[in-house]
Protein backbone atom coordinates (compact mmCIF):
# COMPACT_ATOMS: atom_id res chain seq x y z
CA UNK A 1 0.00 0.00 0.00
CA UNK A 2 1.24 3.25 -1.20
CA UNK A 3 2.11 4.60 2.95
CA UNK A 4 4.27 4.81 4.84
CA UNK A 5 4.32 4.82 9.17
CA UNK A 6 3.05 8.09 10.80
CA UNK A 7 5.54 7.56 13.89
CA UNK A 8 8.79 6.89 11.63
CA UNK A 9 8.04 9.90 8.99
CA UNK A 10 9.09 12.98 11.07
CA UNK A 11 8.33 15.75 8.37
CA UNK A 12 9.91 19.26 8.85
CA UNK A 13 8.54 21.42 11.76
CA UNK A 14 6.81 24.74 11.21
CA UNK A 15 8.29 27.32 13.98
CA UNK A 16 5.80 28.36 16.62
CA UNK A 17 5.67 31.35 17.71
CA UNK A 18 3.60 32.57 20.71
CA UNK A 19 2.35 36.35 19.00
CA UNK A 20 -0.28 35.72 16.24
CA UNK A 21 1.41 38.81 14.35
CA UNK A 22 4.82 37.17 14.27
CA UNK A 23 6.58 38.12 10.86
CA UNK A 24 5.55 35.15 8.19
CA UNK A 25 9.09 35.67 7.01
CA UNK A 26 10.79 34.82 10.75
CA UNK A 27 8.93 31.45 10.99
CA UNK A 28 9.55 30.43 7.05
CA UNK A 29 13.54 31.35 7.70
CA UNK A 30 13.86 29.13 10.49
CA UNK A 31 16.55 26.13 10.07
CA UNK A 32 14.07 22.94 8.59
CA UNK A 33 14.71 19.87 9.92
CA UNK A 34 14.75 16.69 6.94
CA UNK A 35 12.25 13.64 7.60
CA UNK A 36 13.66 10.65 8.13
CA UNK A 37 11.23 9.26 5.93
CA UNK A 38 11.53 11.61 2.86
CA UNK A 39 8.51 12.31 1.55
CA UNK A 40 7.14 14.08 5.22
CA UNK A 41 5.32 17.43 5.13
CA UNK A 42 6.37 20.32 7.18
CA UNK A 43 4.69 19.81 10.67
CA UNK A 44 2.20 22.32 11.95
CA UNK A 45 2.50 22.04 15.80
CA UNK A 46 -0.18 21.71 17.85
CA UNK A 47 0.73 25.05 19.77
CA UNK A 48 0.77 27.01 16.43
CA UNK A 49 -1.36 29.70 16.79
CA UNK A 50 -1.78 30.92 13.36
CA UNK A 51 -1.65 34.22 11.62
CA UNK A 52 -3.79 36.55 12.48
CA UNK A 53 -6.72 37.48 9.77
CA UNK A 54 -5.88 41.12 9.83
CA UNK A 55 -2.57 40.21 8.10
CA UNK A 56 -4.40 38.73 4.93
CA UNK A 57 -7.19 39.39 2.59
CA UNK A 58 -9.72 37.47 2.45
CA UNK A 59 -13.53 37.54 1.45
CA UNK A 60 -15.46 40.19 3.66
CA UNK A 61 -18.78 37.72 3.34
CA UNK A 62 -16.99 35.50 5.95
CA UNK A 63 -15.77 38.03 8.28
CA UNK A 64 -16.13 36.19 11.94
CA UNK A 65 -16.14 33.18 10.36
CA UNK A 66 -12.98 32.10 10.89
CA UNK A 67 -10.57 32.05 13.71
CA UNK A 68 -6.76 32.32 11.70
CA UNK A 69 -5.29 31.89 8.52
CA UNK A 70 -3.42 28.13 9.22
CA UNK A 71 -1.20 27.84 5.64
CA UNK A 72 -1.02 31.32 3.73
CA UNK A 73 -1.75 30.57 -0.13
CA UNK A 74 1.81 31.40 -0.90
CA UNK A 75 3.56 28.97 1.27
CA UNK A 76 1.09 26.53 -0.14
CA UNK A 77 2.06 27.27 -4.00
CA UNK A 78 5.78 27.06 -2.76
CA UNK A 79 5.23 23.26 -0.91
CA UNK A 80 3.43 22.24 -4.01
CA UNK A 81 6.06 23.54 -6.32
CA UNK A 82 8.21 21.21 -4.16
CA UNK A 83 6.11 17.86 -4.35
CA UNK A 84 5.82 19.08 -7.94
CA UNK A 85 9.61 18.49 -7.99
CA UNK A 86 9.55 15.33 -5.74
CA UNK A 87 7.01 13.79 -8.28
CA UNK A 88 8.83 14.47 -11.35
CA UNK A 89 11.97 13.29 -9.79
CA UNK A 90 10.37 9.45 -8.92
CA UNK A 91 7.87 9.44 -11.99
CA UNK A 92 9.64 11.06 -14.54
CA UNK A 93 9.47 9.11 -18.49
CA UNK A 94 6.52 7.38 -16.97
CA UNK A 95 3.11 7.51 -18.33
CA UNK A 96 0.62 7.84 -15.51
CA UNK A 97 -2.89 8.41 -14.79
CA UNK A 98 -3.99 11.39 -11.94
CA UNK A 99 -6.98 10.69 -10.06
CA UNK A 100 -8.41 14.02 -8.47
CA UNK A 101 -10.36 13.05 -5.30
CA UNK A 102 -12.72 16.12 -5.80
CA UNK A 103 -14.39 18.33 -4.66
CA UNK A 104 -11.46 19.63 -2.17
CA UNK A 105 -8.99 17.98 -4.00
CA UNK A 106 -9.53 19.95 -7.16
CA UNK A 107 -7.30 22.79 -6.62
CA UNK A 108 -4.30 20.88 -5.29
CA UNK A 109 -4.64 18.83 -8.49
CA UNK A 110 -4.71 21.16 -10.66
CA UNK A 111 -1.53 23.33 -9.01
CA UNK A 112 0.53 19.99 -8.96
CA UNK A 113 -0.60 18.98 -12.22
CA UNK A 114 0.18 22.74 -13.81
CA UNK A 115 3.73 22.55 -12.09
CA UNK A 116 4.36 19.19 -12.74
CA UNK A 117 4.12 20.22 -16.55
CA UNK A 118 5.96 23.44 -16.30
CA UNK A 119 9.24 20.99 -15.42
CA UNK A 120 8.39 18.60 -18.07
CA UNK A 121 8.35 21.88 -20.37
CA UNK A 122 11.72 22.49 -19.11
CA UNK A 123 13.33 19.09 -18.28
CA UNK A 124 14.89 16.08 -20.15
CA UNK A 125 12.64 14.14 -18.56
CA UNK A 126 8.24 14.42 -18.82
CA UNK A 127 5.53 12.65 -17.46
CA UNK A 128 2.71 12.38 -19.85
CA UNK A 129 -0.38 12.56 -17.61
CA UNK A 130 -3.73 12.36 -18.40
CA UNK A 131 -6.43 13.57 -15.10
CA UNK A 132 -9.58 11.61 -14.26
CA UNK A 133 -11.99 13.06 -11.87
CA UNK A 134 -13.72 10.85 -8.54
CA UNK A 135 -15.63 12.77 -5.73
CA UNK A 136 -15.43 10.98 -2.06
CA UNK A 137 -17.70 12.11 0.24
CA UNK A 138 -18.35 11.27 3.97
CA UNK A 139 -18.38 14.42 5.97
CA UNK A 140 -21.68 15.62 7.65
CA UNK A 141 -21.18 19.23 9.01
CA UNK A 142 -17.73 18.99 10.87
CA UNK A 143 -17.71 15.54 11.45
CA UNK A 144 -16.41 12.22 9.15
CA UNK A 145 -19.12 9.79 9.06
CA UNK A 146 -18.94 5.92 7.86
CA UNK A 147 -20.82 6.53 5.05
CA UNK A 148 -19.10 6.61 1.95
CA UNK A 149 -19.55 7.24 -1.08
CA UNK A 150 -17.30 6.83 -4.12
CA UNK A 151 -18.55 8.90 -7.56
CA UNK A 152 -17.05 8.60 -10.81
CA UNK A 153 -15.05 5.54 -9.84
CA UNK A 154 -17.64 2.47 -10.59
CA UNK A 155 -15.59 1.23 -13.78
CA UNK A 156 -11.68 2.06 -13.36
CA UNK A 157 -11.21 -0.61 -15.79
CA UNK A 158 -8.88 1.71 -17.64
CA UNK A 159 -6.02 2.01 -14.94
CA UNK A 160 -4.67 -1.70 -15.23
CA UNK A 161 -1.48 -1.83 -16.20
CA UNK A 162 -0.92 2.33 -15.63
CA UNK A 163 0.99 3.96 -13.23
CA UNK A 164 -1.71 6.23 -10.69
CA UNK A 165 -1.63 9.26 -8.77
CA UNK A 166 -4.30 10.07 -6.30
CA UNK A 167 -4.21 13.23 -5.46
CA UNK A 168 -5.90 14.28 -2.14
CA UNK A 169 -6.53 17.38 -0.45
CA UNK A 170 -6.55 16.04 2.82
CA UNK A 171 -6.00 12.71 4.73
CA UNK A 172 -7.70 12.43 8.22
CA UNK A 173 -8.40 8.86 10.05
CA UNK A 174 -7.24 7.52 6.83
CA UNK A 175 -10.46 5.04 6.52
CA UNK A 176 -11.50 6.93 3.38
CA UNK A 177 -8.10 6.83 1.70
CA UNK A 178 -8.17 2.96 2.76
CA UNK A 179 -11.58 2.26 1.00
CA UNK A 180 -10.60 4.38 -2.44
CA UNK A 181 -6.96 2.50 -2.26
CA UNK A 182 -8.77 -0.65 -2.19
CA UNK A 183 -11.14 0.00 -4.68
CA UNK A 184 -8.71 1.28 -7.37
CA UNK A 185 -6.22 -1.90 -6.50
CA UNK A 186 -9.15 -3.63 -7.69
CA UNK A 187 -8.22 -2.62 -11.61
CA UNK A 188 -4.51 -3.47 -10.84
CA UNK A 189 -2.87 -1.05 -11.89
CA UNK A 190 0.91 -1.45 -12.28
CA UNK A 191 1.77 0.89 -9.29
CA UNK A 192 -0.53 3.47 -7.02
CA UNK A 193 1.04 6.61 -5.46
CA UNK A 194 -0.68 9.08 -3.22
CA UNK A 195 -0.11 12.71 -3.23
CA UNK A 196 -1.80 14.62 0.25
CA UNK A 197 -1.82 18.08 1.00
CA UNK A 198 -2.81 17.98 4.24
CA UNK A 199 -2.45 15.61 6.74
CA UNK A 200 -4.45 15.82 10.13
CA UNK A 201 -3.00 14.40 13.08
CA UNK A 202 -6.36 12.76 14.85
CA UNK A 203 -6.83 10.21 17.69
CA UNK A 204 -7.91 7.54 15.47
CA UNK A 205 -5.43 7.80 12.43
CA UNK A 206 -4.91 4.44 10.72
CA UNK A 207 -0.92 5.15 11.21
CA UNK A 208 -0.70 5.81 7.16
CA UNK A 209 0.94 9.07 5.16
CA UNK A 210 0.28 9.28 1.61
CA UNK A 211 3.94 9.18 -0.44
CA UNK A 212 3.95 12.27 -0.78
CA UNK A 213 2.83 15.16 1.42
CA UNK A 214 2.62 19.13 1.85
CA UNK A 215 1.83 19.82 5.65
CA UNK A 216 0.77 17.95 9.02
CA UNK A 217 -1.90 20.06 11.02
CA UNK A 218 -2.96 19.94 14.15
CA UNK A 219 -6.78 18.16 14.82
CA UNK A 220 -8.80 21.44 13.97
CA UNK A 221 -11.08 21.63 11.15
CA UNK A 222 -9.30 23.83 8.10
CA UNK A 223 -11.27 25.21 5.33
CA UNK A 224 -10.00 27.15 1.83
CA UNK A 225 -8.08 26.24 -1.02
CA UNK A 226 -10.74 24.65 -1.67
CA UNK A 227 -11.51 22.93 1.04
CA UNK A 228 -15.45 23.41 2.19
CA UNK A 229 -17.58 23.23 5.09
CA UNK A 230 -21.02 22.34 3.62
CA UNK A 231 -19.89 23.82 0.23
CA UNK A 232 -19.20 27.55 1.90
CA UNK A 233 -15.15 28.63 1.87
CA UNK A 234 -13.87 26.91 -0.63
CA UNK A 235 -13.56 30.56 -2.76
CA UNK A 236 -10.87 31.50 0.31
CA UNK A 237 -7.15 30.76 -1.11
CA UNK A 238 -5.84 30.67 2.20
CA UNK A 239 -6.20 27.70 4.52
CA UNK A 240 -7.85 28.63 7.48
CA UNK A 241 -9.63 27.66 10.80
CA UNK A 242 -12.96 28.15 10.73
CA UNK A 243 -14.56 29.28 13.95
CA UNK A 244 -17.50 28.11 16.27
CA UNK A 245 -19.47 31.14 14.93
CA UNK A 246 -19.18 30.48 11.59
CA UNK A 247 -20.17 26.37 11.88
CA UNK A 248 -23.32 27.34 13.52
CA UNK A 249 -24.05 30.20 10.91
CA UNK A 250 -23.24 27.16 8.03
CA UNK A 251 -24.54 24.07 10.04
CA UNK A 252 -27.07 21.88 8.27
Amino acid sequence: MPCQSFLTARPTTFPTQGSLLWPLENNMADPAVQSEGGSGGIVITDEWPGYSLDLFSYPTHYSGDLDCVIIPHGVIMDRTERLARNIMDDLGDHDIVVLCVLKGGYQFCADLVDRIKALSRNSSRTIPMRVHFIRLKSYLNDQSTEDLHILGAEDLSFLAGKNVLIVEAIVGTGKTMKALLKHVEAFRPKMIKVAGLLVKRVPQNSACLPDYVGFEIPNRFVVGYALDYNEYFRDLNHICVISESGKKKYKI
